[in-house]
């Protein structure tokens, strides 16, 4: 399977049976597959989403936002017990070419990809069950 550096965007290679074992970038050395949402960039964010050879539910959000900061929590808690799943997160201030390339309009936003391409769409804040359950339908619905 393709999991792809959140830092240096490097793809790497990594054998199914290898996932749980905590892999890194060959590259700069980052774990590739953390238990906790990754921050991204307009650099890493494109290569992130092409060749990940897993789902990939990105949190579209800003250090203003209130619903933001609110939903962080349960956003980490659901990237704890959805392994299968890369969550990563993209601050739209810092960041205005990824965010607008994604057609966001307003905060927080989630978005799951699956092969590089947008499958689901949510705005606003959720609790962890909603998002767990959310992001299984979206993976089914894709199928």
């Amino acid at each position: 399977m393709n999991l792809v550096c959140p830092a240096c965007g490097t793809t790497n290679r990594v054998p199914d049976e290898r996932l749980g074992d905590q892999p890194v970038c060959g590259r700069c050395a980052t774990e590739l597959a953390p238990a906790a949402p990754v921050a991204l960039s307009d650099a890493t964010l494109p290569a992130y989403l092409a060749a990940s050879g897993q789902p990939v539910l990105v949190d579209y959000w800003a250090e203003w936002c209130g619903p933001c900061k609110m939903m962080a929590p349960h956003f980490a808690q659901a990237a704890a017990q959805l392994p299968g799943v890369r969550f990563a997160k993209l601050d739209t201030d810092e960041n205005p070419r990824a965010s607008g390339a994604a057609m966001i309009r307003s905060i927080p936003t989630l978005v799951l990809y699956q092969g590089g391409r947008e499958v689901a769409r949510q705005s606003g804040a959720m609790s962890s069950g909603d998002l767990l359950r959310w992001v299984q339908a979206g993976l089914a619905a894709a199928h």
